[in-house]
């Protein structure tokens, strides 16, 4: 089982939780107001944003948002545009299929 919790003041903490040659899982822990920008990547696959705690919103091209609490699930191909912002410490799990 893992565990990580860790907060930084200064940046968001990533945790790699898992690598393989089939899926990645990171563990993101964010202070209120930091944000994972918005971006993309020009490959084949899809991610899946799980919020664990605290709220805040996935972020989208064209300035959307959605909001992100505690079990909301954002499911998108990785080529997508996306991001994540809190509006308080959060903890969020990012599972990359395939790996980048």
């Amino acid at each position: 089982m893992y565990k990580e919790s860790g907060f930084s003041e200064k940046a968001l903490k990533r945790y790699l939780v898992h690598d393989s040659p089939y899926f990645k899982v990171l563990n993101f822990n964010f202070k209120k107001g930091q944000e994972l920008p918005v971006h993309s990547h020009d490959i084949d696959g899809q991610l899946c944003i799980v919020v664990l705690e605290g709220s805040g919103e996935f972020l989208g091209k064209d300035n959307k948002t959605l909001p992100a609490n505690p079990g909301d699930i954002l499911i998108s191909d990785i080529s997508e545009p996306h991001g994540v912002r809190a509006t308080s410490d959060m903890r969020v799990i990012v599972t990359i299929a395939p790996p980048i």
